[in-house]
């Protein structure tokens, strides 16, 4: 299916007389590739750089990384290659693709450009359609114009009908005299000077990129929800990931909160209090000297990281006192963390309410695993009773 689909786009870009019977072809390909010899028949030609300078009497088909034609091509042009410039007259139609792309002489044909920029200075008898960033057809065209991009510039003589759709800014020249219709779409209406004729008539339509009020709020509310989201959904794996990773210490940390003895509750708290005020105002004073300021740097590190795990383990805490609550289970379990945290993230999206017990539970945690560590890192000289 692959084979078939990749032969049928190769046919679609080869000119249709290379299937012509009797049909004499030349190829040839190079790194560096100058043409000096004229071809009776079809030209297939490949190179980083090619240079045409001799006569095609059939189709012309160029790929490379720049592309220069300098001699009459009698048959249709196939152009692929980063830069094209195209010098020469035309008997049939042009396609090209490629980044910046210059057609100096007219095209007796039809013109299909795409680019990243597409200067026409030639007249095209056929039609004409172009695609890029920025377009510039400087000579008009015979046939039916169609153009898409972001700055669009046109100029001279068009016989037909020319259909602009741009995103920035669209300009007529002066003395431009467009005999059909013209059609634009763009945000702002076209630079048209007064010189300038547009005999069928001129249809804008205005087209904004920017949202309006409305659009853009709602755009803000759904960005503000995927973040809550993201954020929530982020806390809550971590919780379950903590919780099934390291039971003893979730376990220990709801012990100390599933006490009947206020003071220690308070205790806990205020030990968390402590930290969470003392450690910015420590970092502030260390920063004050230059010895100081990588290890201000550390702490920093070292409290964002306590603060993150504080606020993990207020889920999970929260889910141990909810089940044991429940259940009467002791052990935590790796989805007590996870329900404990949904919980808590549905509570802090409460008004003023939320973020209060969020903030209390959190300090709590703080305290606790503050009071933990003291207690693994100096079993023998003092251990906090709480």
């Amino acid at each position: 299916m692959n084979r078939f689909l990749f032969i049928l786009f190769i046919s679609f870009l080869i000119p249709t007389s290379v299937f012509a019977a009797g049909t004499h072809s030349s190829f040839s390909a190079a790194r560096s590739l100058v043409t000096a010899s004229s071809s009776p028949g079809n030209a297939y030609t490949a190179g980083v750089s090619v240079v045409i300078t001799a006569p095609v009497g059939g189709d012309l088909s160029a790929i490379g990384g720049s592309i220069v034609s300098a001699a009459p091509i009698t048959g249709d042009v196939l152009f692929l290659a980063g830069s094209i410039d195209s010098r020469s007259p035309i008997s049939g139609d042009l396609r090209a693709a490629g980044g910046s792309i210059n057609i100096q002489k007219p095209i007796e044909g039809d013109l299909v450009a795409f680019g990243l920029s597409v200067n026409d200075d030639g007249r095209t008898k056929g039609s004409v359609f172009i695609a890029a960033l920025n377009v510039t057809v400087a000579n008009g065209a015979s046939g039916p114009v169609t153009i898409y991009g972001n700055n669009v510039s046109l100029a001279g003589n068009f016989t037909s009908d020319v259909t602009v759709v741009a995103s920035g800014r669209v300009k007529v020249s002066s003395d431009t005299v467009i005999r059909g219709k013209f059609s634009y779409e763009s945000p702002e209406t076209a630079i048209i000077p007064a010189s300038a004729r547009i005999i069928g008539g001129t249809t804008y339509t205005n087209i904004s990129y920017l949202p309006d009020a409305g659009t853009s709020r709602a755009l803000a509310i759904a960005s503000v929800g995927f973040f809550l989201f993201i954020r929530i959904v982020s806390l809550i794996i971590l919780a379950g990931l903590l919780a099934g990773l390291f039971p003893r210490l979730a376990e220990t940390v709801v012990k100390r909160a599933y006490t009947k003895r206020i003071r220690d509750i308070l205790l806990t708290l205020l030990f968390g209090f402590a930290l969470l005020v003392a450690t910015p105002i420590l970092i502030i004073i260390l920063s004050l000297t230059f010895v100081g300021i990588s290890i201000a740097l550390l702490i920093l590190i070292a409290y964002a990281f306590i603060m993150l795990l504080s606020l993990i383990y207020a889920g999970i805490l929260l889910g141990g006192i909810f089940v044991r609550f429940l259940t009467k289970r002791e052990p935590i379990l790796w989805h007590d963390g996870v329900l404990g945290m949904l919980i808590l993230s549905l509570i802090s999206l409460i008004p003023y309410v939320g973020v209060f017990v969020l903030l209390f539970i959190s300090i709590f945690a703080m305290g606790a695993l503050l009071c933990i560590f003291f207690d693994s890192a100096f079993p023998h000289e003092s251990q906090i009773d709480l």
